[in-house]
């Protein structure tokens, strides 16, 4: 270090008297608090093991819940297997379905649907509340492109979900509909 005695930082708020411990080449490898508390200086690269935060393992492999006001993945996000189920539509394309998971997939009915005509059934879900929305998408079953999903109405405890035939001949196929909640508070 050039001087041993350097102003490191100046600030008329919230000032926490501290002493830095250097090593030899003049890097800050501690600082001591209040009371006489260590302190280690953040390092690069650090790991963090067997630590938590309000008992929820940091980077652990077991999903915990996490409250924040920006959450961002690097990589997936989403429900873990034991929060999706699927269901089959049993007589109808109108027949309602139940199927009590935040995400799921539905078998619709293989009946009829008119081409420009559309259906809706009901999507009974506890999980489901006013405050949520609800997402859907076609994932397979049916001819590519020739359907349109969408989330007609909802309330606490269901869905009601449409199906549009966009071509200009009836179909006959039992069309894959994927649906995913996004919880609201």
């Amino acid at each position: 270090m050039s001087s041993a005695n350097s102003v490191a930082y100046t600030s008329s708020t919230n000032l926490v008297p501290v002493q830095a411990e250097f090593n030899s080449a003049g890097v800050c490898v501690g600082l001591v608090g209040p009371g006489g508390a260590y302190f280690s200086p953040p390092l690069s690269n650090d790991t963090i093991t067997g630590a938590t935060i309000d008992s929820s393992v940091i980077g652990g492999t077991t999903p915990a819940a996490v409250t924040g006001t920006d959450i961002y993945a690097s990589d997936e996000i989403g429900y873990n297997a034991t929060a999706q189920g699927t269901v089959t539509q049993a007589t109808s394309k109108s027949t309602g379905v139940t199927l009590n998971k935040s995400m799921g997939r539905i078998t619709m009915n293989n009946a009829e649907l008119g081409g420009g005509n559309g259906v809706t059934f009901t999507l009974t879900n506890s999980y489901i509340s006013a405050n949520d929305v609800v997402v859907v998408s076609i994932s397979g079953g049916g001819t590519a492109g020739s359907y349109w999903p969408y989330v007609a109405s909802q309330t606490t405890g269901s869905a009601v979900i449409g199906l549009y035939n966009n071509t200009g001949s009836p179909l006959s196929e039992a069309v894959i509909i994927n649906f995913a909640i996004i919880h609201g508070a």
